[in-house]
């Protein structure tokens, strides 16, 4: 494929925006060097803290509106030594007062929880960030922030890692005591600066407010809007960064429709993670089992192509951005799940194939370089078909101008199987891909963007073997508008990706526009239009969807939006828009429905809560109904009982099939203590003819140890006539040398 003139000049007008000033903020804070030790109790008590220079307060609020001073107080003050970053805060009240938090488990999300969050951008790119936040109960969590933090899926709470605190509640205030080792995070050696920002959040009056003011239409991860954190002195590593994660696992499992069975039997193996210097961090997994991970949240699908699942897995996700950031959510280059993941067919349920190693370096090089590669070979296995492969992943990503950067990604599999007796390598199956990407990020947020090319390259000759994506985004405190041109060849194969079909060109603008009402009930509305159309050379037109729908957001964090829809369908296969295996709709055929879809989410601080999506209108020779819902009863943080129930109810004319698919799932997270969980998760779903039960206890028995016990059942929901059946014992234990 050869870029246009006029792409090429899109590209150049998306570079345009990089250069973009902002404005200094008026001060910055100061970590102070510690001359004294500090006992973590929670009680700021030490000379550092007792001094009443130093701390950094004045917050703005973020929510319900972006120019005034917060409600309430909040102050927080840094020191530091040769081993660690020492951090107090303190959060006053108008008055006593009960607290939020949904749980006692470690990584807490959500507007509803009472929190104060510190966010330390150690590189100073405004790209990426470390963030550590802690509640008035003492949980903790930790992410990284990626992409500059322009969407909430910015910010992963994945990443684990140990680090200190302790919180205590008084009367009018409540504070908090971290301490942060200086090697369990990345920054460059002798730095005397880092950009920084601070957070609260407040369940009391459903306030957010920020120490370095951000405008209300952006996300408040954004790293576009932070002051300088300045130390005293160079900050410096001067301890090793070395852990060592062995664990051991025992698993039994029986498939009743094979009559096979596995007797219960032990398995070991375990994660190094080291790091290079104060920036690298290379990550080791020999034999890795990840039978702990929750099962996928499932969902009904009447749709043509395949659904995506998040990937769960650990291993995957520290430094995840450097590989997946790469594509558009319609062609991503590379997906880790395609590495030691198969669906079962029979239960919908991810189940694992063996992974023998795997090693991963990512990390800075220098302020404007990032690198990532990734190398792991899964094993054959003769009795499910599956031959072993090697997948090799690298990454280099150069920060330009202000904000922006560029990637190169390789991917490669190779059909490549090791046991003890012989290799086999067939150098006629392979599959690489070779992409490059642009990734616009403005220094005031206003603008973002991306341009990519990828190719995928395969044994003989493919027609069209590529994926061209080019995207701007505005944002403004009305204002919000894109357009995005996405094409895919014919041939475009990224083995190691995801890409639910091929073969199309794609054109997708849109435009809001948000009003601000002086009321002490919504907080913001407007209205959205938008367009989708799908083409391709030989059919014309194969899909379009006109959007029209209306955004209402409550101050008590509520919201509604009212959507209407007008979609057309050309289908170029056979469908059966039930997935029941009932009589297909014939490829050629096409087809125009009208729909109205409501989405509530009730305000989440409320003991109870409700999120809901109905959807009803014409499906293509019928119509249908569908509800979503997913409604939630929190008991104080001991435990948290919700319902996930999807419903479809499809009515087609003869000889298609009508169809009522439900799809149920109960869910029980009890938190007895900061260190010992039991979540247990039911899902029926008639679509695919299963009743999954996943029950797992989780004792945190150390710092980022655990012990974990898993049982997981499927049966045919007619009879109970179960399928398959496994338990799962593992023992894992994180080690710091």
């Amino acid at each position: 494929m050869k870029l246009s003139f006029g792409f090429a000049a899109f590209a150049c007008f998306l570079i345009s925006f990089s250069t973009n000033s902002q404005t200094v903020p008026e001060s910055n804070a100061f970590a102070f060097k510690l001359k004294e030790p500090i006992t973590l109790d929670g009680n700021l008590d030490e000379a550092i803290w007792t001094d009443s220079e130093g701390w950094n307060g004045n917050f703005t609020q973020y929510f319900p509106s972006d120019t005034s001073a917060s409600k309430v107080r909040t102050r927080v003050k840094i020191a530091f030594d040769e081993h660690n970053l020492y951090i107090a805060a303190v959060m006053e009240n108008l008055g006593p007062r009960n607290y939020v938090s949904t749980s006692l488990r470690r990584d807490f999300r959500g507007e509803q929880n009472d929190a104060i969050v510190i966010v330390l951008d150690t590189f100073n790119d405004k790209t990426n960030a470390f963030q550590f936040g802690i509640n008035p109960y003492g949980v903790q969590r930790e992410g990284l922030v990626s992409n500059g933090g322009s969407r909430s899926e910015d910010l992963s709470l994945a990443w684990d890692n140990k680090w200190f605190s302790e919180a205590k509640i008084f009367e009018n205030h409540w504070q908090a005591e971290l301490i942060i080792p200086l090697s369990t995070i990345r920054f460059s050696d002798g730095a005397q600066n880092w950009n920084a920002n601070f957070y609260r959040i407040d369940s009391e009056y459903g306030e957010r407010s920020t120490w370095t003011p951000i405008p209300r239409n952006f996300p408040i991860l954004s790293l576009a809007y932070s002051r300088k954190l300045i130390f005293e002195e160079p900050i410096k590593k001067s301890a090793a960064n070395i852990s060592l994660i062995p664990y051991t696992a025992a698993r039994t499992s029986k498939n009743f429709l094979e009559g096979t069975s596995e007797e219960l039997k032990p398995s070991f193996g375990g994660d190094a993670k080291i790091g290079i210097g104060p920036a690298l961090n290379l990550d080791l997994t020999f034999n890795p089992d990840f039978s702990q991970v929750e099962v996928d949240q499932q969902v009904t699908n009447l749709d043509r192509f395949e659904i995506f699942f998040p990937e769960r897995r650990q291993f995957f996700l520290e430094n995840a951005d450097l590989f997946e950031s790469f594509g558009h959510p319609n062609s991503r280059p590379f997906f880790s799940r395609r590495i030691g993941v198969d669906i079962d067919s029979a239960t919908g349920q991810n189940v694992q194939s063996q992974i023998i190693y795997g090693t991963r370096l990512s990390g800075k090089v220098t302020q404007d370089w990032r690198i990532g590669a990734m190398n792991m070979q899964t094993a054959t296995d003769d009795e499910a078909g599956i031959s072993g492969k090697n997948f090799t992943v690298m990454a280099i990503q150069k920060k330009v101008f202000t904000r922006s950067n560029i990637g190169l990604i390789y991917v490669d599999r190779e059909s490549l199987a090791l046991d003890e007796y012989q290799q086999l390598f067939d150098p006629t199956a392979y599959n690489r891909l070779l992409g490059v990407d642009y990734n616009l990020n403005s220094a005031d947020g206003k603008w973002t963007g991306k341009v990519f090319y990828h190719r995928t390259f395969e044994s003989g000759e493919k027609q069209s073997p590529y994926s061209f994506n080019a995207l701007l985004i505005f944002s403004d405190i009305h204002w919000n508008w894109s357009v995005s041109i996405l094409d895919i060849g014919k041939e475009f194969n990224p083995a190691v990706g995801y890409v639910p079909r091929t073969d199309f060109k794609r054109i997708n603008p849109d435009v809001s526009y948000l009003f601000y009402p002086n009321s002490k009930l919504i907080n913001r509305h407007g209205p959205k239009l938008e367009f989708e159309g799908y083409w391709n050379e030989q059919l014309g037109q194969t899909d379009r969807d006109i959007n029209i729908s209306y955004l209402v957001r409550f101050n008590s964090l509520s919201e509604l939006i009212v959507t209407q829809s007008n979609r057309y369908v050309y289908l170029f296969e056979d469908f059966d828009p039930t997935r029941t295996g009932g009589e297909a709709l014939l490829a050629g055929t096409d087809y125009t429905n009208k729909t109205v879809k409501v989405e509530y989410q009730s305000n989440p601080r409320n003991v109870f809560n409700i999120l809901m999506e109905a959807e009803a209108g014409q499906y293509f020779t019928g119509n249908f109904q569908r509800m979503t819902s997913q409604m939630g009863l929190r008991l104080g943080y001991l435990a948290n009982i919700s319902m996930n129930f999807n419903y479809a109810r499809i009515r087609l004319p003869e000889p298609q099939n009508d169809a009522d698919l439900v799809l149920v799932g109960p869910r029980i997270d009890l938190t007895f203590s900061k260190s010992l969980f039991w979540t247990t998760f039911v899902q029926y779903n008639n679509q695919i003819d299963n009743l999954n039960i996943n029950t797992r206890l989780q004792w945190r028995y150390a710092p980022v140890s655990d012990f974990f016990l898993v049982y997981t059942d499927n049966y045919f929901p007619g009879d109970f006539a179960p399928k398959q059946r496994s338990l799962v014992l593992k023992l894992n234990y994180w080690l710091n040398l």
